[in-house]
């Protein structure tokens, strides 16, 4: 019998009877955190006398008490850093949600006031869609800009006529404060320019993205992912009320 168990056996049998289950729990929590140092990609299968003999360096010389002892400074150890990991998460989706909300009340002050689609015929007699939109800025940031995604449906009909997404360059920009009416044009050879499209037609448009007057980007930090919502509130009912940047 390798001596490892043999040492592991008389210190077991030096303690009294009622310690006894609290020093194989110890000595389970010893030789799991000795094994940082096994390949776990080429782990081979490790009988009891293994495990004994790989945690045998944690515990050389100490005598029962002393190891659990350890084991249970171990254990504190382990839940330390889980619970530092998890609140750094935590603070990390809280962060991400607030920056989102913030962006998507931003980017609701733009505000698409009117939108109607038609077709009209041009001066040389040819069938031209039209999309006639107006946009209010009540945010404080000059727009240059605008990413729309548009649906157009009509009455019994469950497909829609079109549903895409396309952007609209603002000429000079628009202002904060500021209210602009356009016509835009579609391309007639695309699918705003169907001649089966009927007149009774719906236009739904909604804002999906704004640039400012440099080109850039305006509030479009990422919502939460499902999977993200759902360990946010799992963490927030386990840890809620605590500080990330304070806790020890």
């Amino acid at each position: 019998m390798p001596a490892a168990v043999v040492s592991v056996e008389k210190v077991r049998d030096s303690l009294p009877a009622y310690k006894r289950d609290e020093f194989d729990q110890a000595l389970t929590i010893i030789a799991m955190s000795s094994f940082s140092g096994i390949d776990l990609l080429n782990a081979q299968r490790m009988n009891a006398a293994e495990i004994a003999e790989s945690a045998n360096a944690y515990m050389h010389g100490l005598t029962g008490d002393e190891i659990i002892e350890r084991a249970d400074k171990m254990l504190r150890e382990r839940r330390a850093r889980e619970r530092e990991q998890a609140l750094q998460t935590l603070d990390r989706l809280e962060t991400k949600q607030a920056r989102a909300e913030h962006d998507q009340q931003q980017r609701a002050r733009v505000s698409i006031e009117s939108a109607d689609y038609y077709i009209s015929t041009s001066p040389y007699g040819a069938f031209e869609p039209v999309i006639d939109l107006q946009v209010t800025n009540g945010s404080d940031q000059e727009v240059s800009e605008l990413f729309l995604h548009g649906v157009l449906t009509s009455p019994g009909r469950e497909t829609p006529w079109v549903d895409e997404t396309f952007y609209y360059v603002i000429a000079g920009g628009l202002a904060p404060g500021e209210t602009a009416q356009w016509s835009l044009a579609p391309n007639r050879f695309g699918p705003w320019g169907n001649d089966q499209i009927p007149r009774d037609t719906q236009l739904t448009l909604t804002l999906q993205g704004i640039n400012n007057a440099q080109g850039e980007p305006l509030w479009n930090s990422p919502s939460l992912s499902e999977n993200e919502v759902a360990k946010l509130e799992a963490l927030r009912a386990e840890y809620g009320g605590v500080n990330a940047h304070t806790a020890n």
